[in-house]
């Protein structure tokens, strides 16, 4: 039962993936054109300071998912039991933080954007940034019971209620808009649809898991050892806020909401890049947990490192090849004039952002053996130097200032020092991850450089145009990529689904 809950929550990973993707490209022009840059910065600057805000989660999240499936493999139910009980009443306490910290931010935001926008958008900031504080005041203490279906690796109902909400949340975005209402109500509704989707989890858990909080012993050694924990992945947390959200906070403060509009749709396409990869690793932090409370020796947890890696580079190096050779045609149809430097953006996000997506598995080992101390530390002392960055590059260069520190931060943290350590201190074979990774680059390498000199003869005018020449593309690059850069294992999986669907047929 396990095995098919992660087979096809595996799947259903993709097919959310594919889903949110496609509304993505589909409902995102249609929403940037009827709210306009003005409207769509606003929203996305409010949304990146409430972004700051999910930070005071304080790593405890994802220490649910970890000690609920060390308990189950120990099997300790009563513990489990105890442990919801003190963190539903913990999540409480930090939604009631939440609600003053965002009364402090709501109070003080025209002092933050006075230079940089006009009264009728601060007012309707303040509005937004309100409604966004009181759906995470919300959302935290119920986030508990969403972590505990993930430890029970109950993936099949998770992936199914996350494709319902997403297809009735964009259906009704749609109709609000083209009634004329604009970012408030969007967040009106994000609010509705994320409070009825912590009900159903909520009711998940009791009736279907049969999950209980126990509030009765308060265990402070165990707090102490789960704080512990969560301290790394806290800080890790507050690195990626420092990443992705500073630079529409420093762009609203020092240049104005259309600059800050046109890095939000990078960091759209940004977020869709990452899904590729993390949509398959978030799957499997209960079983490698499994495996380090079992003692798995380091060559099993080395070789699972290297096959997931491999198998998410197959995803990931067709869409940097793509978006690089045909991003710039896609962003002009896509999100309309004025978003050009939205390409060059992405593009400084994409390239270093690859390697650690495709080793995003080494982050999944290091919580299952609690070792995040030093990647947490590390992130944070560069992530800081990033923002330090931002500021001035934001001043002079606008959003291109911003990706340039961010991507310079991930070369340093992500790719290098990161690497080095994965190697050194958690024994995972880095060398031989990289010589795979090389072997399968070779190909996709020479077939994009020949696609972009080949294009350069073209131009690409039109939509029918640009999916006409992204068709071709995947035509040759398909079969290629499948006989000169896979190996057995990755032809397999894609060749025993085919057999099966052929003898059904």
């Amino acid at each position: 039962m396990i095995k098919s809950q992660l087979k096809i929550g595996a799947l259903l990973s993709y097919v959310v993936l594919a889903l949110q993707n496609l509304v993505g490209l589909v409902y995102t022009p249609f929403m940037l054109r009827m709210m306009g840059k003005s409207e769509y910065g606003l929203y996305s600057i409010a949304a990146s300071i409430v972004a700051y805000l999910t930070v005071l989660d304080l790593g405890f999240g994802n220490a649910i998912v970890r000690y609920t499936a060390k308990f189950r493999a120990e099997g300790k139910q009563e513990e489990q039991y105890r442990m919801f009980g003190m963190f539903f009443l913990l999540y409480s306490a930090i939604g009631v933080v939440t609600l003053a910290v965002g009364g402090i931010l709501y109070l003080n935001a025209g002092v933050i954007f006075d230079t940089a926008m006009t009264p009728v958008e601060l007012q309707r900031t303040r509005w937004i940034l309100a409604l966004l504080v009181v759906n995470l005041a919300i959302t935290f203490p119920f986030s508990l019971f969403g972590s505990i279906i993930t430890a029970y690796e109950q993936f099949v109902f998770q992936k199914v209620l996350t494709i319902v909400r997403v297809v009735l949340n964009t259906t009704t975005m749609v109709v609000l808009l083209t009634l004329g209402y604009k970012a408030v109500a969007m967040v009106v509704v994000t609010t509705i649809f994320n409070i009825v989707t912590l009900g159903c989890n909520f009711w998940y858990c009791k009736s279907r898991l049969n999950v209980k909080l126990r509030f009765g012993g308060f265990q402070l050694g165990f707090l102490k050892e789960v704080s512990i924990y969560s301290l790394w992945i806290f800080m890790n947390s507050i690195m990626d806020r420092i990443y992705w959200s500073t630079g529409q906070f420093v762009l609203g403060a020092f240049v104005g909401t259309a600059v800050v509009a046109v890095y939000a749709v990078a960091i759209q396409l940004q977020n869709m890049y990452m899904s590729f990869s993390t949509a398959i690793s978030g799957v499997f932090l209960p079983k490698v947990t499994a495996m380090a409370v079992n003692e798995s020796d380091g060559k099993a947890i080395s070789d699972l490192f290297i096959k997931t890696g491999r198998i998410q580079y197959c995803v990931m190096v067709l869409v940097l090849s793509g978006f690089f050779l045909f991003g710039k045609q896609f962003i002009q149809f896509w999100a309309g004039n004025g978003y050009e430097e939205a390409y060059i953006i992405a593009l400084l996000f994409f390239v270093p952002l690859t390697v650690p997506l495709i080793q995003n598995l080494g982050i999944t080992i290091l919580q299952a053996r609690n070792q995040m101390k030093f990647r947490s530390l590390l992130y944070l002392v560069i992530s800081l130097v990033s923002f330090g960055a931002q500021i001035p590059l934001a001043k002079y260069y606008g959003g291109v200032g911003c990706a340039c520190a961010v991507a310079g931060a991930l070369i340093l943290g992500q790719i290098i020092v990161m690497n080095v350590y994965y190697h050194v201190k958690q024994k995972i074979d880095i060398v031989r991850f990289w010589i795979e990774i090389l072997k399968m680059s070779l190909m996709p390498a020479i077939l994009t450089v020949v696609s972009y000199y080949i294009l350069t003869l073209f131009n690409i005018d039109s939509v029918a145009k640009l999916v006409s020449a992204i068709t071709l593309y995947l035509v040759v690059y398909l079969p290629l990529f499948f006989v000169f850069s896979m190996n057995s294992y990755e032809r397999e999986l894609i060749l025993n689904p085919l057999k099966k669907m052929l003898r059904k047929a």
